[in-house]
């Protein structure tokens, strides 16, 4: 594509102690974005007026202004409002390496298949004060790159990351933009539309950006949970297991990785002495244990009411024993020829 131009899109919701930093890596590319576009989602604190200090030293800089829906809204108004080909995401926490662009840009540039429509790398993890811990995360966590089937997609999150891509702003239309009941898991359910509708994608297998973890990302918020539970059901509507078919996308995919969602939550909560967020485990792996396999109904029937009395008690130690054992279930590996060397790092 010829005419590829880019608009950095960041949503912000008080972001004030990140915000600069995200803004100057955008700024500090070695191919600069055509613009930058920033939406304050409806924030009460400094963060928008630390962005409109910058805006004022350099006019790429662009920030529109809403109430508060989450960061799915905002990533949408920013879409609707750029006309360049190609959007670039950054989270407000999150920085770019200085040669992002450049690098995801040539890959676009480079990868003479129609029908591309996102191009990501991997990421290094950061700690709050910018210290890494995990370079190159990606090629340690067991979600492969990049997805080769549905079952993939649907088998473990997709750990794309929004904030290492970048995406057709077409095929973001086509596919009816980011799900604005999601805050968490929104990239995810976009990326599985973009693959269900038949756009390729292509992984550089190279760190462009730095992933910030910290207790106050959405990662660890309430809606977060709400937003697994949104998708959870989404998903359930969308893949509906068919015997006549063969096919059990909910039983044998998308059940066991919410139920180990759920578990984790649960022997996190436990250790914490949480006893709300606790139940609140409980009560969405009950939700989804109607759609697991057999062998897991029947053993949560028998497991279910101990762990539920042992939970908040000095045998927690006990609970998330019996809770492994009750919900653990491996969603199946599938397994593809090793890809010849044309075909590392691409979606076919």
């Amino acid at each position: 594509m010829e005419n590829l131009t880019i608009a950095a899109v960041i949503p912000l919701y008080n972001g004030q102690d990140f915000i600069a930093e995200a803004l100057r890596s955008v700024l500090s590319q070695t191919v600069l974005p055509d613009e930058v576009i920033v939406v304050d989602d409806g924030s009460t604190d400094d963060g928008a007026d630390i962005v409109r200090t910058i805006a004022l030293e350099n006019d790429r800089v662009r920030l529109l202004t809403k109430s508060n829906g989450g960061q799915s809204s905002a990533r949408n108004l920013a879409i609707r409002s750029t006309q360049c080909t190609h959007i670039a995401l950054l989270d407000q926490d999150d920085v770019w390496y200085d040669d992002h662009i450049a690098i995801l840009k040539a890959a676009a540039l480079d990868f003479d298949r129609s029908n591309l429509a996102l191009i990501y790398g991997d990421l290094d993890q950061m700690d709050e004060t910018g210290r890494m811990f995990l370079p190159s995360c990606l090629r340690s966590n067991p979600s492969p790159q990049p997805k080769r089937s549905l079952l993939e997609c649907l088998s473990r999150d997709m750990f794309i990351l929004p904030g290492a891509s970048l995406v057709l702003r077409e095929a973001i239309l086509d596919v009816g933009m980011f799900d604005e009941r999601l805050s968490g898991y929104e990239d995810d359910d976009l990326f599985l539309r973009l693959f269900l509708s038949g756009y390729r994608s292509l992984f550089v297998p190279k760190g462009v950006t730095k992933w910030r973890i910290h207790s106050g990302s959405t990662s660890y918020s309430p809606r977060m949970d709400r937003s697994r539970r949104i998708y959870f059901g989404k998903l359930v509507e969308m893949f509906p297991d068919d015997p006549r078919l063969e096919h059990y996308w909910i039983r044998d995919a998308v059940a066991p990785r919410f139920l180990g969602k759920g578990l984790s939550e649960f022997v996190s909560a436990t250790r914490a002495g949480d006893r709300p967020r606790m139940e609140e485990a409980l009560r969405d792996m009950d939700s989804i244990l109607p759609y697991a396999k057999r062998k897991v109904r029947r053993r949560s029937r028998w497991l279910m009411p101990l762990i539920r009395a042992l939970g908040p008690t000095r045998f927690d130690g006990l609970a998330r024993t019996l809770a492994r054992l009750c919900f653990r279930d491996r969603p199946p590996k599938p397994r593809y020829p090793a890809p010849s060397a044309d075909d590392r790092g691409y979606q076919t």
